[in-house]
């Protein structure tokens, strides 16, 4: 029953996003893409189209975004952003979380991306580029995915914080109390598997491309890395999507440590009250802040 259920709840969402797909223009970089996708097809095999792609995009999308964050601590008209001014980045900082990122991509997240080509082909997931869905599909494919990930975090990430668990592994996370764009993957080696976990679910659940786990990629390191940013930029895009935690949430679970365990979105917190403090505090901030 409940299979079917989550059947038709899925075939629902997809009728929807078919409906909305009908009004939308045809995308004007569809040829170009088409284009370098065959090529990458022509002349790569799945396995390193899989492994080694994935390995790129990962390390592309992740330091791009890093980039901003990076060149706003030079710049003096951002501070005014910063989220708390009175822990500034410092080189130590960033050349420690440097090192364990490093450690964390090639140690433990590569061994994972190696298996990816057998992932796909177990699942029967193509790679051609006739069978690849159109971009409103796949932005409704990373929002489920997203949806599905926070709700493994919440609960896993929540767990970490338990006093009997919380020194050997999620304390690694918290070394720094303002946290910056690049700290969004320093983790405990276990801490990287065991939350990286709810990463997977939601490919298994949606994946029907190569392309989407590469957008779902995308995806979760943007908002992870503007979550982690230590800056409230007015005008984010990202705060367009309902629910969404953005930096200003997540900095107080650095600064405070107990409370907002909610990766993307802030629904699981506000159920189950573990925004309290967030909301006390913040309140607090604004009234200072009128006066």
């Amino acid at each position: 029953m409940e299979v079917n259920g989550t059947a038709n709840i899925l075939s629902s969402a997809y009728l929807a996003v078919e409906f909305v797909d009908s009004f939308l223009p045809e995308n004007p970089l569809q040829e170009p893409l088409k284009h370098a996708w065959n090529h990458m097809l022509q002349n790569y095999s799945k396995f390193q189209i899989a492994t080694w792609g994935s390995l790129i995009v990962h390390e592309l999308i992740y330091f791009l975004f890093c980039l901003p964050g990076f060149i706003f601590q030079f710049l003096p008209f951002m501070q005014k952003y910063k989220i708390q001014p009175d822990k500034p980045e410092t080189w130590e900082k960033q050349w420690k979380c440097f090192k364990m990122l490093l450690f964390n991509h090639f140690c433990i997240q590569l061994p994972l991306i190696c298996g990816t080509y057998y992932f796909t082909e177990f699942f029967s997931i193509p790679y051609d580029w006739d069978s690849m869905p159109r971009w409103p599909f796949i932005l409704a494919q990373c929002f489920g995915c997203a949806v599905i990930e926070d709700t493994w975090h919440y609960f896993l990430h929540r767990a970490l914080h338990h006093r009997r668990i919380y020194k050997y592994i999620h304390k690694v996370h918290h070394d720094f109390t303002a946290p910056f764009g690049m700290q969004a993957e320093y983790a405990h080696p276990a801490e990287t598997l065991i939350l990286g976990a709810g990463f997977f679910i939601g490919i298994m659940v949606f994946c029907n491309h190569m392309v989407l786990l590469w957008a779902w990629v995308a995806f979760r390191l943007l908002e992870t890395i503007d979550v982690h940013s230590g800056y409230d930029i007015p005008l984010n895009p990202l705060h367009l999507i309902p629910f969404y935690a953005g930096a200003r949430f997540h900095d107080f679970h650095h600064m405070n440590f107990v409370g907002n365990y909610g990766s993307t979105f802030t629904w699981w917190d506000r159920l189950f009250n573990t925004d309290s403090q967030y909301k006390k505090h913040y309140s607090l901030h604004k009234a200072v802040k009128s006066d």
